[in-house]
């Protein structure tokens, strides 16, 4: 996780708060109730049930396989559920099919007619559904203008960049006036700065529209910043639902601490209210509500620790290994055989005994659940990312 990460979820949060809190009274568009879907004989989703309000940016965030692309194609019409219900609006809508749905979906490969120009991928949908060539001029120009391709209406998309071909296909999806727009991992052909740059167009253009944006990602930084609401996904059950800020400081289980960014998760045990023990030491913290002595996870994010003379107050331990990552140093200090990730702008030499230092809002509380054990220790790093590098549906199919 890098520190910028944490500005980010910040900065959105506060736009959240100024301009999105009238989006808490907003009605419910879309409703998954008790949907379970299996592919051969695998399970997908199990008892899933999730609520979208009418006006949000959701995001549906996990690894390959955990079920967000399937989740999006039950609500686009392009997979029935074995079980359990799609509400639309309040009506039920299992057995509409996807042109009867008030809902677009663009893939990560665009699906441009390579035949047709500019003009004409945008305006097809509009002569599918019979509209006068009129209304379609002036549906073509404004959609245009709204993703920023003024003047690009003669041309060819084949000699298009990848942003552009995507501002393409945003606007066909538009043009059409959907109740609701799903993206399933639109970013993913792009490159890093474009895609960036793409973040801040397509949360831009949500909020110019009003639509609601269903948005698939296993990007955790893409989804911090651009999202009203996340849903982390895995194994096919939602793990948390919540704002950004609520995802990143109060994870709800170690899979969802190590997935939204880098996180530290050490064995503690709860005494009381307000107070944990934990790599040898008893703190100070803000969480309550547990058992007395009960075994507990405990969450310290990288950016969180601060370094001190190492003494027997303080958690100490042996720096290991020390990468610049260009506004910080990635530093992992060995404490008792358990590897702790700080991320620091202070340079510390590899084979220095340090001390850590702990604030009690530093320190998050999480009960026991399957996950403990499995993630927080930076002996090893995971390949889950390099997994994730090229993403593909449930299914295993490509997306077209």
């Amino acid at each position: 996780m890098r520190l910028g990460l944490r500005l980010t979820v910040w900065l959105n949060v506060t736009n959240f708060t100024a301009k999105g809190m009238h989006r808490l009274e907003k009605t419910s568009i879309i409703s998954l109730q008790n949907i379970a879907v299996s592919f051969d004989g695998e399970v997908v989703l199990k008892d899933f049930n999730l609520s979208i309000r009418d006006g949000e940016f959701v995001t549906l965030l996990g690894p390959s396989g955990c079920g967000k692309t399937t989740t999006l194609r039950i609500i686009g019409g392009f997979v029935k559920p074995d079980t359990g219900d799609v509400f639309f609006n309040g009506k039920k809508i299992n057995d509409l099919p996807p042109h009867k749905r008030e809902v677009n979906t663009i893939f990560q490969k665009y699906a441009l007619f390579p035949h047709l120009n500019v003009y004409d991928n945008v305006a097809f949908g509009m002569r599918v559904h019979g509209k006068s060539e009129s209304k379609i001029k002036t549906a073509v120009n404004e959609m245009l203008n709204l993703v920023n391709l003024k003047g690009f209406a003669h041309r060819n998309v084949n000699i298009l960049s990848g942003g552009q071909q995507q501002r393409v296909a945003i606007a066909r999806a538009l043009a059409n006036e959907p109740k609701v727009l799903l993206l399933d991992e639109p970013l993913g052909a792009l490159d890093l700065k474009l895609r960036k740059d793409m973040q801040v167009e397509l949360k831009k253009i949500q909020q110019q529209t009003g639509i609601t944006f269903v948005f698939v990602t296993h990007d955790q930084e893409e989804a911090l910043s651009m999202s009203d609401t996340v849903v982390v996904l895995d194994k096919g059950a939602i793990q948390q639902i919540g704002t950004p800020q609520d995802i990143y400081n109060e994870p709800k289980n170690a899979f969802v601490a190590d997935f939204i960014g880098e996180s530290n998760i050490l064995d503690g045990i709860m005494h009381e209210d307000y107070m944990v023990e934990f790599a040898g030491h008893h703190f100070k913290c803000v969480d309550k509500g547990f058992r007395p002595d009960e075994p507990v996870d405990v969450v310290i994010r990288p950016e969180d620790i601060d370094f001190v003379e190492p003494d027997a107050s303080h958690i100490s331990g042996t720096v290991t290994s020390v990468n610049f990552k260009g506004v910080h140093y990635e530093i992992i200090v060995d404490v008792r055989d358990f590897k702790w990730m700080i991320q620091s702008t202070d340079f510390q030499e590899v084979g220095k005994k340090i001390g850590l230092v702990l604030q009690p809002d530093d320190i998050h509380i999480m009960h026991k659940s399957e996950y403990s054990g499995m993630f927080g220790d930076y002996s090893t790093f995971s390949d889950e990312m390099d997994e994730d590098s090229q993403p593909q549906s449930e299914e295993g199919e490509v997306e077209n």
